[in-house]
């Protein structure tokens, strides 16, 4: 093709074989409908119920959305390759999906962290909870969270426009994403992996720290408490929190640090449907399923609405 400048990209997919196409969409389809109704229930009992208009719920109400976003992001356009086997995709599309893959995947990197500075207030320093985590400062850092997320991911999108394609089209993943592009851009790519290379390292590793060490006080104090039920209480969401960081850092870092050839292609696509398709649907089953007032919230909204 020599120097062509392409206009459209080929996403690879997930699988080739077509005798499992239909088995995949069933699959999918099922999940992502599984992954909209669990987030969307908790968004609405979020809303709804009272008594959990408290700044842990409402930061799980954000993640519920993000969960929302991501996963309607590029799920959609998976089921769609699944059974029509169109799986080209403009640049411009292509460029808009990393745009909201990054931000999506930023925002919930810094809301963690949020969550987590807001367990260590509550278990480390419950006296003044109500006025370091108050509805002005919830809203404050939600914004924060939304606004550092969108500029995170604007800075990389304005560099990626820069690329072009000549020689290869093809995309080994069923999304566009940003490294996946760096591989098959015959633009030199050198100021794309410096800017992922700090700005990435620089989020990370800030989001990192401040994620995991409010733990250290938290656990220490949680140990110390006499009461069982409280112990209980306060292990129960801190352990939902972190397991949801521990399912979302596993799959980025197994997925983007470590060295690509060929060989790792089939790994990717496995790792890359567990954090865009999977994770969104695990997030709000483990917080559900692990928090009593969520599960009496619930029933509560099935008492409220059940006429019969």
């Amino acid at each position: 093709m020599g120097n062509h400048t392409l206009s459209e990209l080929y996403l690879l997919g997930i699988s080739d074989l077509p005798h499992i196409q239909l088995l995949l969409f069933l699959l999918f389809f099922h999940v992502y409908f599984l992954t909209l109704v669990t987030n969307l229930l908790i968004l609405l009992l979020v809303i709804m119920d009272a008594h959990l208009h408290s700044p842990m719920y409402f930061f799980l109400g954000n993640l519920a959305l993000l969960d929302v976003g991501s996963s309607s992001l590029t799920t959609p356009r998976l089921l769609f390759d699944l059974r029509t086997n169109s799986k080209m995709i403009s640049v411009p599309a292509c460029i808009c999906q990393v745009f909201f893959f990054i931000f999506f995947a930023s925002s919930e990197i810094l809301l963690l962290a949020v969550m987590s500075y807001d367990r260590y207030i509550a278990v480390c320093r419950p006296l003044h909870y109500i006025h370091v985590m108050g509805w002005r400062n919830c809203v404050l850092l939600s914004a924060l969270v939304w606004t550092l997320g969108m500029t995170y991911s604007m800075i990389h999108t304005v560099f990626t426009l820069r690329l072009t394609f000549c020689d290869s089209n093809i995309i080994q993943s069923f999304f566009c994403d940003v490294s996946k592009l760096l591989q098959i851009s015959c633009t030199d790519t050198l100021v794309n992996l410096l800017s992922i290379f700090i700005l990435g390292g620089l989020l990370g590793i800030s989001s990192l720290l401040m994620t995991f060490i409010p733990y250290v006080t938290v656990f220490s104090t949680v140990l110390k408490m006499k009461v069982k039920e409280k112990r209980f209480k306060a292990f129960s969401t801190c352990s939902s929190h972190l397991t949801v960081v521990f399912i979302f850092y596993g799959t980025l870092v197994f997925n983007y640090f470590r060295p690509t050839t060929s060989y790792y292609h089939t790994a990717d696509r496995v790792v890359s449907v567990f954090y865009t398709v999977v994770t969104p649907l695990v997030n709000p089953l483990i917080y559900s399923l692990r928090n009593q007032e969520l599960k009496e919230a619930l029933l509560r909204l099935y008492k409220a609405y059940n006429i019969y």
